[in-house]
């Protein structure tokens, strides 16, 4: 197998640690175009549609995509900003506030780099240019809190085939999960409870996550776990009773059993039931996106209300968050233990001497830079 050609080496160049923010991905454009290219990725990893491959290569290219790229543009056109796709615009800010609060605990030789699992900036191409800026150790941080193979597990796969070509590998540390990690929780107390001090508490409180296919908790995904020990953790924090809140799953694809119950279907019952105002979070979200601005914060609004609920709202997501930054912060300095990243000036200026020797030493024994 042939490798990648190495970027050039520099004697004398102090190595860096950087840390990569991965999120899902967005559509460079609310067009029907854009939109199909981005479906196409996304649809196409073997982790998300686990489905026999030429089947679903049928589905997909005869079915899904000449029929639903049009109807998902006219969705993302309906929450798209100036700046762009929400999403992108959150994980954006969200590396950029990270490196700060990075800095603010004294690692100044960090870099922070923002990259997509689908879309741009690709995965790879985010860990090749840190390679060549001479980043040797790598955080790689998915704004997924719980894991699951469909979305984490998917990333590595990403990082390990870029890596599979790469003769000279970084040092690889790989965040799993921070589902129950104690500042997301808090983080998330805060956003709630901060919304209710703005506009009064409701009746039910709605934890939407993401579905996934009921048939992958069967085979050992941890990920409806994952999801309920947060809903537990946090309801715990708010100090909510049981009666208080309940656990759904959305945006569901296809006709399998996903996870249940159903976000929309659930709210609509509630309704019907004689609850008047809920207050709905989707705390397995990072960055409000597609599935909460418009699904969630529309759809499934327009489904509570049609239902003879009187009040709904939806509580945004951590997005950029003092607490949660914080809590980003804490997760990327816990997994970089061990390295270089926390040096004072002092430190600093011995690690360039060193590297200064080492280069004079290496021209000496015949390198040229």
């Amino acid at each position: 197998m042939a490798f990648a050609k190495e970027p050039p080496h520099r004697h004398g160049a102090v190595s860096g640690s950087a840390v990569v923010l991965v999120n899902l991905g967005t559509p460079d454009a609310p067009t029907r175009g854009a939109v199909r290219r981005y479906l196409k990725q996304f649809l196409s990893d073997p982790r998300v549609v686990e489905i026999p491959r030429i089947v679903w290569w049928c589905i997909l290219n005869g079915v899904i995509l000449p029929f639903r790229s049009g109807q998902s543009a006219k969705k993302y056109a309906s929450i798209w900003t100036e700046e762009g796709s929400p999403l992108r615009i959150h994980t954006q800010n969200q590396a950029m506030l990270l490196h700060e609060a990075l800095q603010a605990r004294g690692h100044q030789d960090v870099t922070v780099a923002m990259a997509m699992r689908y879309g741009s900036p690709a995965l790879p191409d985010v860990l090749a240019r840190l390679k060549a800026d001479g980043c040797d150790r790598i955080v790689v941080l998915p704004a997924y809190p719980q894991y699951s193979g469909t979305t984490t597990g998917s990333i590595w796969d990403a990082v390990f085939g870029h890596y599979r070509k790469i003769r000279n590998i970084p040092e690889l540390r790989l965040v799993k999960n921070y589902h129950d990690h104690d500042m997301y929780i808090e983080a998330l107390r805060q956003n709630v409870m901060a919304h209710w001090a703005q506009h009064g508490r409701a009746k039910k409180l709605v934890m939407s996550f993401h579905g996934v296919p009921k048939r992958t908790l069967m085979l050992g995904d941890p990920y409806h776990c994952e999801c309920h020990k947060t809903a537990r953790l946090l309801a715990t924090a708010l100090k909510l009773r049981p009666e208080d809140y309940i656990v759904t799953f959305q945006s569901r694809f296809g006709k399998a059993e996903w996870l249940q119950p159903y976000t929309a279907p659930t709210v609509q019952k509630l309704a019907q039931e004689g609850v008047r105002s809920i207050d709905v979070i989707c705390p397995g979200f990072t960055s409000d996106c597609l599935e909460t601005l418009e699904e969630i914060a529309m759809e499934v609004r327009h489904d509570f209300l049609s239902a003879g609920g009187k009040e709904f709202h939806y509580i945004p997501c951590l997005n950029e968050s003092p607490a949660w930054i914080a809590g980003l912060a804490e997760i990327a300095e816990q997994h970089m233990i061990g390295w270089p990243a926390m040096v004072s000036p002092s430190q600093r200026a011995m690690r360039q001497q060193d590297a200064a020797i080492g280069r004079d030493r290496a021209i000496a024994l015949g390198a040229t830079e």
